[in-house]
């Protein structure tokens, strides 16, 4: 499979999970160019300024923090994309918590375990 095949696969399972909350598209859209063109640092700095617009209702702030995006664009300038590459996926996490996690139901905080039983 190619990267880019891959590339569309994670993303459309993204949308899928963004769906059901009714959220925008628009930044899986830009995350997904950010991943697709690490090589064109100017463009990626642009898309980055972009995302941190836009806001995150999970995290109560812009899905891509200023400093956030200083360290991404230092890492690609220094030429690290690995390192870019883990930033940008923490922030996508963050803004699109992958679906497994997503459907998981919480725990119940007031439920204890019983000693020596398996629930």
């Amino acid at each position: 499979m190619s990267d880019e095949s891959l590339l569309d696969a994670k993303y459309r399972a993204l949308r899928r999970g963004l769906r059901s909350r009714r959220r925008d598209d628009h930044a899986l859209d830009l995350f997904r160019l950010i991943e697709a063109n690490l090589s064109d640092v100017r463009s990626v700095d642009r898309m980055l300024l972009e995302l941190g617009r836009c806001y995150n209702p999970l995290t109560d702030g812009p899905i891509v923090s200023l400093a956030t995006r200083r360290e991404i664009v230092e890492s690609l300038d220094a030429g690290r994309p690995d390192e870019a590459r883990r930033l940008l996926h923490e922030c996508l996490t963050r803004y699109a918590p992958p679906i497994e996690a997503s459907k998981a139901p919480p725990p119940d905080p007031g439920e204890l375990p019983l000693p020596g039983g398996s629930g």
